[in-house]
């Protein structure tokens, strides 16, 4: 497996492939903000927009490919635009399809994130999941700190409202955060 960064073009360029991703990962049952079934037009469209952010530097988003050079799994940065948030970032779409899944793609990808934030000066990370995911246990075995359980905080796949849990990771000289 490879990764590598996608810039805006790359993104509008391989939008088709990136579709079919995240149509599997709701199709899979992963709530990553999309309700099934979810539309390969409206999948497509939702990459498309994200090269706007990408452009201006708001949104780091990487690929990681098979050996037949297929997008099997995404990470991305979501990068504050207010100068007293520049420090921190938002790990978001982290996916794996569903062919490739329990062959550490998940944690390889995380890791890429984690590194390119530090790299980028970015001291603190935040992202959210569904409470009792297959990913939190990910996030908890990578370091991050539970923070806290929202109730009802967004629908599943299905529709059914579930709890998400915030978890929360220090980087570089910050050091990790206790409890």
């Amino acid at each position: 497996m490879t990764t590598a960064r996608l810039d805006a073009a790359e993104l509008d360029a391989r939008a088709e492939e990136l579709a079919e991703l995240l149509t599997d990962t709701v199709a899979g049952g992963a709530s990553v903000g999309f309700l099934a079934p979810l539309g390969r037009a409206d999948a497509v469209a939702w990459w498309q927009e994200r090269s706007a952010g990408a452009a201006a530097g708001r949104l780091a988003v990487w690929a990681a490919y098979d050996t037949d050079g297929r997008v099997t799994g995404t990470v991305s940065l979501a990068f504050p635009d207010k100068p007293n948030s520049r420090h921190r970032a938002e790990l978001v779409k982290l996916m794996v399809h569903r062919r490739a899944r329990g062959q550490g793609l998940g944690r390889r990808l995380l890791a890429v994130a984690e590194e390119a934030a530090a790299a980028a000066g970015v001291t603190l990370l935040h992202l959210d999941t569904e409470t009792g995911s297959p990913a939190e246990h990910l996030y908890r075995s990578a370091g991050w700190t539970r923070v806290g359980v929202i109730p009802d905080y967004a629908a599943d796949p299905a529709g059914t409202l579930r709890p998400t849990t915030i978890y929360c990771k220090r980087l570089g000289a910050a050091g990790p955060l206790p409890g």
